[in-house]
């Protein structure tokens, strides 16, 4: 018996509606204006973005984010305002990261959410984090209905859409694959600049050993924290050389050249044996839901390894990739604009007194009622 066929119960607007999208989740304060049109088409007018860098071996902490995005923030907004060019009283809503984050730099963009809305009498929309991730990457990529790998610096899951939820399929047990990637990058001592994961990326491509790691997927989950112990435990052998270039023996009994191996090795290893777990949970969710579309989201995402490897799979398959560049896979504030926006024009508005936010907030919590 043929399917039934769900009508999207969202409809195109009478006249253009206009969002402003603050994301402060992490380190990245971004601000955007996203456009829908009448006749169903998306614009972005402008995409604003500011990183607070840490010094080489440093992470950044909530207190120390927090005063970057309040320090910035003013700034973000007026640029993003005269690339757009428009006003704040042409916005149909602002839309703001509710969560999952970091909780003082979400609280810091919150406030500034907050003050605009009541300052230009704007409604609020409250946007689940990675919720925006996935609908900016459907918007951009026209991927139509995919089995998602959300891989962030907080955020690791594989989700697929079912009755208007994000459902969670997989995800890690521990650690995000961003925060093993970046916290290995502290350890060897790689710039944060542009970011921590983009320079292991860059490192690997130096890598010319596979050194062994433990690979640990649990069903439709992955663990990671053991496999960062295991790579930094690498860093105290005798056998490594901490730098990417080895010379020969100098005939003192050291170990023979081929046993010895740099950090670019170790970071070759360490993202093929992820990489690799994460292609292999996305794969058992594509056959699951029988969908042959990839969408990769998150600021991972923009790793080319990842896309590659996943991309074999896929082609086996008889499936395709989807994924974006470094202005969308990024946090971003034109993302919560999108997904705010979408929400909003489904009748959804956050009232002032629930205008919070929260460090835990399950994707699979947010009714898509934009959806089908």
């Amino acid at each position: 018996m043929p399917g039934r066929i769900r009508r999207a119960p969202l409809q195109n607007p009478a006249n253009p509606v206009l969002a402003l999208g603050l994301e402060g989740s992490a380190n990245k304060l971004g601000a955007g204006i996203i456009r829908h049109n009448p006749d169903g088409t998306t614009t972005i007018l402008s995409n604003v973005r500011h990183t607070y860098i840490t010094p080489p071996g440093e992470g950044f902490l909530p207190r120390d984010t927090a005063n970057h995005h309040r320090q910035w923030a003013l700034t973000v907004i007026k640029d993003c305002m005269k690339q757009a060019n428009v006003s704040m009283n042409d916005l149909s809503c602002i839309c703001y990261t509710k969560g999952p984050g970091m909780g003082g730099p979400l609280q810091s963009v919150a406030l500034v959410a907050r003050t605009l809305s009541l300052m230009f009498h704007k409604p609020l929309v409250g946007v689940n984090h990675c919720v925006g991730h996935i609908e900016m990457g459907r918007l951009v990529t026209g991927a139509h209905n995919p089995v998602v790998l959300y891989v962030s610096g907080g955020n690791t899951q594989v989700v697929a859409y079912s009755s208007q939820r994000y459902r969670i399929f997989g995800e890690t047990l521990d650690i995000a694959v961003g925060n093993c990637l970046d916290r290995f990058a502290r350890v060897i001592g790689l710039s944060n600049d542009p970011s921590p994961g983009y320079n292991i990326e860059l490192e690997a491509k130096k890598g010319k050993r596979l050194l062994p790691l433990p690979y640990a997927t649990k069903g439709m989950d992955v663990s990671l924290s053991g496999i960062l112990s295991a790579t930094e435990a690498y860093t105290l052998d005798k056998r490594f050389r901490p730098r990417s270039t080895l010379q020969s023996g100098n005939g003192s009994g050291e170990s023979n050249i081929c046993d010895m191996f740099t950090p670019a090795d170790l970071c070759f290893s360490l993202q093929e044996t992820v990489f690799s777990m994460l292609v292999e949970i996305t794969e058992r969710a594509m056959a699951h839901i029988g969908s042959k579309e990839v969408l990769i989201v998150g600021g991972v995402g923009c790793n080319e390894r990842l896309q590659d490897m996943m991309a074999i799979m896929a082609k086996e398959r008889g499936g395709s990739v989807f994924a974006t560049d470094e202005r969308f896979c990024i946090d971003n504030g034109i993302m919560i604009a999108q997904a705010g926006l979408l929400a909003h024009r489904m009748g959804f508005e956050t009232s002032l007194e629930d205008s919070t936010c929260t460090q835990r907030f399950r994707t699979d919590e947010v009714h898509v009622a934009w959806r089908a």
